[in-house]
């Protein structure tokens, strides 16, 4: 059987499959199903400096080939997640990424402070969230507060930091480069779209948001475009995410460009996804004589 192992900013993972934040809670749940050693790893929920309820219901509506959320971040803080759920994770034999967000980049800085003094595997910013101070607008939408984020972050975190990486954005190549020069370690990418569903008979929103992330099989091919354009622009690892459903996704997310992936909505259709995917991509390398799935990693062929 072909290597499944890959490496990520020093970080050895069993196989490049990682559960996708917000979408495994904290592995309790699905950890009824298989072991979560089968996984190469967990991005666990979105967490903040303290707890959150989230936004009022109804908070998620199906799409033609995917969902739209806007849950909003609801989860018990940093404090509770590293007393109550890191200890159990670490028993599971699968790396464990914390994923944080905040409304100030003091907040960001105070939660990687926290988790640096953990035995946390990894750290992932997620930068789509409003920035309080400077009008709600989305720390991950420009170059200069993308680099801004990761710098600061970056001098309190003593974890590898991945930077999760928006896809409303004009140019998502030179945000990557703007994560990358303020010392980010690895980029995921992409988060959802910005959707939105309207009920045509009330003429109101289906999400009490009004407007969601939109994830799911009808975003990858925007995710294998923007994962090839980010791989041409640097050189750190990229884990590429964004409607992958099955192995033939995760070898072309492969081939475009990452070195490691994240599952995500495919999993409220199917828990045992992840487990088809990894025996789909061991039997297509050894069926073409591939010894270890790095090869696969950014060896498309553009016209």
């Amino acid at each position: 059987m072909a290597d499944l192992s890959v490496k990520v900013a020093g970080v050895s993972f069993n196989n490049p499959l990682i559960a996708a934040s917000g979408t495994f809670g904290f592995g309790r749940e699905y950890g009824e199903f298989y072991p979560l050693s089968k996984l190469g790893g967990i991005s666990c929920k979105g967490i903040t400096l303290k707890r959150r309820d989230g936004n009022p219901p109804p908070r998620i509506a199906e799409t033609p080939s995917g969902i739209l959320n806007a849950v909003g971040l609801q989860n018990p803080g940093v404090d509770v997640f590293i007393q109550d759920d890191l200890p159990w994770l670490k028993q599971q034999g699968t790396v464990v990424i914390a994923n944080i967000a905040g409304n100030t980049v003091e907040e960001y800085c105070m939660m990687a402070e926290k988790l640096s003094e953990t035995d946390t595997d990894m750290i992932e910013l997620n930068i789509s969230c409003p920035n309080v101070k400077s009008g709600g607008v989305q720390f991950g939408t420009s170059c200069e507060s993308v680099g801004n984020i990761t710098k600061e972050v970056r001098a309190h975190c003593k974890k590898p930091l991945i930077v999760k990486l928006s896809p409303n954005v004009t140019d998502i190549a030179s945000i990557a480069q703007a994560a990358e020069a303020e010392g980010a370690d690895a980029v995921s990418m992409i988060n959802t779209l910005t959707g939105m569903k309207i009920d045509i008979n009330t003429r109101r929103p289906i999400i009490h948001n009004n407007t969601g992330g939109l994830s799911g099989a009808a975003v990858f091919p925007v995710a294998v475009r923007m994962v090839w354009q980010v791989s041409n622009a640097i050189k750190i690892p990229i884990i590429g995410m964004g409607g992958i459903t099955t192995w033939e996704d995760t070898v072309e997310m492969l081939i475009a460009g990452a070195t490691a992936l994240q599952i995500g909505t495919v999993l409220f259709s199917d828990p045992y996804a992840p487990i088809k995917i990894a025996e789909g991509v061991n039997k297509f390398l050894d069926d073409n004589n591939i010894s270890s799935v790095t090869e696969l990693t950014g060896t498309v062929r553009p016209w």
